[in-house]
């Protein structure tokens, strides 16, 4: 990744808590929202390492993490009973990663001098899509009372489900405008 070192650590702190707190999630939950969980977490994780600026600058590296975040999307993109409800946004973002450090890989890794690497016209519809998915993540984050009517106190699955694919998302965005 390319760009300011101050950027890098904000989303290895972003990527990084919220794939912490993702992976804090799998005790508490089962079946698909467990599998989410789960994924959003390994994501996190994934996209952390990726960012961070002292990360060697080497193809072995870059590769070697996209071809975690592509098992990633693999394992989000199997259908069954545990499959999580946003399996499409899982793998788009899987891909995405793979995209980035397959983009890092041929451009000469992480923050070097050789400009921008990847493909314009993918690029740019991978940043209107995650631009886009981290804005409409924003109004999900209020939760809603059973009833439909006021908020409730309490932050249930789905708002905490958002809260992280949202952050993600607003990361993946980051990252693929330092690309």
């Amino acid at each position: 990744m390319h760009g300011p070192v101050l950027v890098g650590w904000l989303l290895v702190a972003l990527c990084g808590g919220t794939g912490a707190y993702c992976l804090l999630r799998l005790r508490g939950t089962a079946g698909a929202a467990r599998r989410s969980a789960g994924v959003e977490g390994a994501m996190g994780v994934v996209m952390a390492v990726m960012a961070l600026p002292g990360l060697p600058a080497s193809a072995a590296v870059a590769l070697a993490l996209g071809a975690v975040s592509g098992g990633v999307a693999l394992w989000a993109g199997v259908p069954g009973p545990s499959a999580p409800p946003h399996r499409a946004h899982h793998v788009a973002e899987g891909a995405a990663m793979a995209y980035m450090a397959v983009a890092m890989a041929a451009g000469g890794g992480h923050g070097g001098a050789h400009g921008p690497s990847g493909v314009p016209a993918l690029t740019g519809g991978l940043l209107l899509y995650f631009g886009l998915h981290a804005l409409r993540c924003g109004p999900l984050l209020v939760p809603v009372r059973a009833g439909g009517g006021g908020h409730g106190p309490a932050v249930a699955e789905p708002e905490l489900s958002a809260a992280c694919r949202g952050a993600l998302a607003a990361g993946m965005f980051v990252m693929l405008l330092s690309l």
